[in-house]
């Protein structure tokens, strides 16, 4: 199941780094509770949980989704990808495949339902996104500005700024989407000086 192998690598790397639940939730600005549902598999976390949690951690989205890589060519199956987000109107989210870091790209296969809307947090510093339609037609908003793309558009934008996707139409809407995170998890959040380095979780 996809949200305990999530839940088991945010454990590994929080206790690889010595730190306590209450740490890793002041770092990645989450409440304490959910990193222990994330850890037990209890929940399936948004992507803005899981972005949040790879920030703090110094590692990219997706060394918390994806087995480690142990060869050059790693192939990703049709159906195999990771689904890190469903709409409420038939849409999916998949993290298909992504290269190591440090400079993190990963490839996406995203549907979304008629009205279906995926609003997004700012990533990284520097992250940039590519987004192509294969089908029906994507409103894409960045920051303060609006395009509305049909089949076989793209467009170009910062990651790092607050963005989202809508399917305005009446029919679903498929489309691509690379995002590219220079430096991924090249330095993780300072933890608060006050925490303990002591592990008791």
């Amino acid at each position: 199941m996809l949200a305990q192998a999530i839940g088991a690598r945010v454990k590994q790397e929080r206790q690889a780094r010595r730190w306590t639940l209450d740490q890793l939730a002041a770092a990645a600005g989450v409440s304490r509770r959910m990193v222990v549902n994330v850890e037990q598999g209890a929940v399936n976390p948004s992507v803005g949980t899981l972005l949040r949690l790879a920030d703090a951690l110094g590692v990219g989205l997706p060394a918390l989704v994806e087995p480690p890589r142990r060869a050059a060519l790693e192939v990703t199956r049709h159906g195999a990808g990771a689904v890190l987000w469903r709409g409420d109107h038939g849409g999916r989210g998949v993290l298909v495949t992504a290269t190591d870091q440090p400079d993190v790209l990963e490839l996406w296969d995203w549907t979304l339902g008629p009205g279906d809307v995926h609003p997004s947090e700012a990533h990284a510093p520097g992250t940039k996104e590519l987004l192509h339609v294969h089908a029906g037609s994507v409103c894409v908003d960045v920051a303060d500005q609006t395009v509305v793309l049909g089949a076989g558009d793209a467009v170009a934008f910062p990651g790092d700024v607050a963005h989202g996707y809508t399917n305005p139409g009446e029919e679903p809407a498929r489309f691509s989407l690379s995002v590219f995170e220079p430096r991924s998890g090249a330095v993780s959040r300072s933890l608060p000086a006050s925490r303990s380095e002591v592990v008791h979780d």
